[in-house]
């Protein structure tokens, strides 16, 4: 089966209807409190990486299933109006596609990082190791 578009035309869709902000962008909103930022990559990636200090983890394949209200997994913490999302991943291929994917939903409010944490690391600045989960 021969696909009818390939991922450089999604990429490249979702680069085109996502605001994107640059890693200077984010670093500066990194302690505003009007910004959350989401890293969607696999835990296994966090752990083995770090990530962004004042991250939250919200995993690629998890995050439409709790940005929607009518879903089970609904996480209201994603559905503050009044903020701005800001999701990265390795490279920003899976944030552009999933920021275009919570735009389609309805999200006005959502953004990627150019670069993803390659770009981060690149520009010298520093990660956190994924932090223990609470017991209890």
């Amino acid at each position: 089966m021969a696909l009818t578009k390939g991922y450089k035309a999604l990429l490249a869709d979702a680069d085109a209807a996502v605001k994107t902000f640059s890693v200077e962008e984010v670093h500066a909103g990194q302690n505003d409190p009007g910004m959350v930022i989401l890293d969607i990559r696999d835990v296994r990636e966090l752990k083995r990486e770090g990530m962004l200090a004042g991250a939250r983890h919200a995993p690629r394949g998890m995050l439409e299933f709790w940005a929607a209200p009518d879903s089970p997994y609904f996480k209201d913490w994603l559905a503050d109006p009044g903020k701005t999302y800001v999701l990265y991943c390795a490279s920003a291929w899976r944030s552009a596609l999933a920021a275009k994917d919570l735009q389609d939903m309805g999200m006005n409010n959502i953004a990627h990082m150019a670069g993803g944490i390659k770009a981060w690391r690149e520009a010298g600045l520093d990660v956190v190791p994924l932090p223990e989960k609470k017991k209890g």
